[in-house]
């Protein structure tokens, strides 16, 4: 695939996908200008794919011949162990990442896009998610896709680690 074709399939990741997914997760985190120090423990995190799809959705883009572009996990609702403070009615969405070489191709918007559809889907009003200000490219695509800012759930998962919240209301959506 080159760098300037954008064919792609959005599915749930396979068994056989999960460790090179983790791979990809966190080759997409270190790509970052601004590595934190908690790093290591939370590359282990990242990797951990298996555990994650115990609990949650977690879903894979795909090129030709099956080549990993990217995975984000979908949060089903409070009850799940990733819903980081999720309130009833929401679902959220973490760990998006598009491998560093197939960056700025439209894969993170469609992987958020599958994302906003199963929250919709499953009645959800609203979709939250998290990030850092680390991410200029994540935080411009979220804004462009209509999330809006929530400064009241922001939050600090370890010192120096501020995550700053935005959601997507879905209400509009399905009144």
């Amino acid at each position: 695939m080159t760098a300037r074709q954008t064919t792609f399939l959005i599915r749930p990741v396979r068994p056989e996908e999960y460790e090179a997914l983790g791979e990809l997760i966190v080759a997409a985190y270190h790509s970052l200008p601004d590595v934190r120090n908690h790093q290591e423990s939370y590359d282990r995190r990242l990797r951990d794919v298996t555990t994650r799809t115990e609990v949650s959705s977690v879903l894979v883009a795909v090129g030709p011949g099956v080549e990993l572009l990217g995975g984000v996990t979908y949060v089903r609702g409070s009850d799940d162990p990733y819903s980081e403070g999720l309130r009833e009615g929401e679902a959220g969405m973490r760990m998006l990442a598009v491998h560093p070489a197939r960056q700025r191709h439209g894969i993170g918007r469609a992987l958020t896009q599958a994302c906003l559809e199963r929250a919709h889907a499953a009645g959800r009003k609203r979709l939250v998610l998290h990030t850092g200000s680390w991410m200029p490219g994540a935080i411009r695509l979220y804004e462009r896709m209509g999330f809006v800012r929530r400064p009241d759930i922001d939050f600090t998962p370890a010192p120096g680690i501020d995550l700053i919240a935005y959601s997507f209301e879905l209400r509009a959506v399905t009144e």
